[in-house]
């Protein structure tokens, strides 16, 4: 089982006109309501630096999509904890009201793709300084919205001192609680159960107030393409169960970026019902292999549409791709594969 990859890829690429956008533009949330396609994704320019900001643009037809402005819609604040730039938007809707999760840092990341591996800029600190701003720790927030184009921003919802991205909310209440996916990167060794940084699940009373104990949901498998997984996409609510998108990287989190399935059951998602030993996307076109990230497929937008999976993903941290399958498709291979494994 793989995805189809739209033959207009990509389907969104940098804006040379645009002095916030005319390097990057990748790792887009993505939601659908009454016939229109909203993409906040995310962006940055040539500047050394490296700020990161997001864009809006829209379509009709999931694949034509035409930016809603000349300037970013949400941006870093100019004096505060994510003074250094914000990124990877996930988007759910509660009510009238559209929730995104989003990573940010307190100081610009700089040129990575230019540094080693994991390698960032760091501001000059006093040695009382804390971790967060000391190593310019990337934690994750919450904003909310109701017109894709104002934002308020509610604060921080991981700890100050983990890096804590690819932090995503379930799109409803779980027996009277939200829930939320997070990927502590901090979080290996025996006394977590992982070698390398995983999918964690919590529950909370408050969109605000994530204290309660996570449980691991999903770890890698070493030797494989998925040693380093992390969430990707907010999960989909299916007559089977959470439908959840993640993202697999091999070599402990040093090479490509692949995309792995899973369900998780409907009352207690802390239950993994059925997993893909084999991944259902990987890079494999210049657009996914030649930019600032070689060899990176990395969805964070997905949706269904008449009996249609959309999945949008970052190509090569550069460009905006899409994906598609027939749901049911999907759903078929995944309890097929459930039924295999209890044999």
């Amino acid at each position: 089982m793989k995805l189809i990859k739209c033959t207009q890829n990509p389907v969104l690429s940098p804006n040379p006109n645009n002095y916030w956008e005319n390097l990057v533009v990748c790792n887009p949330g993505v939601w659908y309501e009454n016939g229109t396609f909203y993409m906040l994704y995310r962006a940055a320019g040539d500047d050394e630096d490296h700020l990161i900001r997001v864009g809006l643009a829209t379509s009709t037809d999931g694949i034509n999509f035409k930016r809603e402005s000349d300037e970013p819609v949400f941006g870093p604040s100019s004096n505060g904890p994510d003074m250094g730039g914000v990124e990877d938007p996930r988007i759910i809707k509660f009510g009238n009201e559209y929730y995104v999760t989003y990573a940010y840092r307190p100081f610009p990341p700089g040129r990575y793709w230019t540094f080693p591996h994991d390698v960032i800029n760091l501001p000059v600190t006093g040695p009382d300084a804390p971790a967060v701003y000391k190593q310019n720790i990337a934690n994750s927030g919450l904003a909310v919205t109701t017109d894709f184009k104002s934002f308020r921003r509610l604060g921080r919802i991981t700890t100050s001192n983990l890096d804590d991205r690819d932090v995503i909310l379930f799109p409803e209440k779980i027996n009277g609680k939200y829930a939320m996916l997070h990927r502590p990167k901090q979080w290996i060794g025996p006394e977590y159960g992982c070698d390398y940084p995983a999918i964690w699940i919590r529950y909370s009373d408050d969109l605000m107030v994530w204290e309660e104990k996570s449980t691991l949901l999903l770890s890698g498998r070493n030797g494989t393409w998925e040693e380093k997984i992390g969430g990707s996409t907010p999960p989909l609510r299916t007559d089977d169960g959470w439908l959840l998108i993640y993202h697999g990287v091999e070599n402990g989190g040093n090479g490509y970026y692949r995309v792995g399935v899973a369900l998780l059951d409907l009352e207690d998602p802390t239950k993994v019902t059925a997993r893909l030993e084999d991944w259902i996307m990987e890079p494999e076109h210049d657009y996914e292999i030649e930019g600032f990230y070689k060899g990176c497929v990395f969805p964070t937008g997905n949706m269904i549409v008449d009996n249609i999976l959309y999945v949008y993903y970052g190509a090569a941290d550069k460009y905006v791709g899409l994906a598609t399958c027939d749901i049911n498709d999907l759903l078929k291979t995944l309890k097929d594969s459930q039924n295999e494994n209890s044999k």
